[in-house]
């Protein structure tokens, strides 16, 4: 067996690659391709916690931007992220995959609290934990979620699957010319201004040294290639 080069990851999920090619909704075979790729690095003996967008059913900032009031829809958005959360455990227990869902907001017929401890023990006992609803606090973003929640856990590296295979020096659906950065530190991120993470996740990486790899969600088995540690898309260190 492959042995990987981490002990403990965060996986940072897009809610939008949930939804397949219409981009919304929960796509039943996307998810069940999702799981098998965790499932695949799961095998290997990585501990994984996983943070998920709600992108693919509401998207708080887009609604606070047509007038809804932010906290609101930052609330209704974190309640989205819960539904993916619960989508994804039941594809991962259908692969084989023992998982816990933690969420921010209390929901104790659906979910357990998040308790940093807790969810520390059921990763040494080897289950996936899914993180839910963000921090449970308006006005931030997943991405926070995620660098908070890898930091709490001790997480080695936070990997975020996107759609896209790297760190680019500008968007390349847009650009042909766009260069794609193999290594990137995060002040470099910070004031080229590149999409990475908001800007508030990758400064609590940066003050922390908690190195973000970004690589492409979409291709199969890149999950189990990032914690082999090949070289599949960008580390920004």
């Amino acid at each position: 067996m492959k042995t990987p080069v981490y002990k403990r990851i965060l996986l940072k999920l897009s809610g939008e690659a949930l939804g397949g090619q219409q981009g919304h909704g929960i796509n039943t075979g996307t998810i069940q391709q999702f799981a098998k790729d965790v499932a695949e690095a799961h095998k290997v003996g990585v501990q994984m916690g996983i943070v998920i967008g709600g992108g693919n059913i509401f998207r708080g900032i887009a609604a606070s931007a047509e007038g809804m009031d932010r906290a609101s829809a930052d609330y209704m958005g974190m309640l989205a992220t819960v539904i993916n959360s619960l989508a994804l455990q039941d594809a991962l227990e259908k692969a084989g995959v023992p998982t816990r869902v933690q969420t921010a907001i209390e929901m104790a017929e659906i979910a357990e609290p998040y308790i940093r401890r807790r969810a520390i023990r059921h990763l040494e006992k080897g289950r996936v934990v899914i993180f839910g609803a963000g921090t449970g606090n308006p006005y931030f973003t997943t991405d926070t979620a995620a660098a908070l929640r890898a930091m709490e856990i001790n997480a080695q590296i936070l990997m975020k699957a996107t759609k896209v295979d790297g760190i680019y020096d500008k968007d390349p659906v847009k650009h042909s010319d766009a260069v794609k950065f193999d290594k990137i530190s995060y002040i470099d991120v910070l004031n080229k201004g590149l999409k990475v993470m908001d800007l508030t996740a990758v400064s609590l990486c940066m003050d922390n040294k908690l190195p973000i790899m970004n690589f492409d969600l979409n291709k199969q088995g890149n999950i189990l290639r990032a914690v082999l540690g090949e070289n599949i898309g960008t580390i920004v260190h």
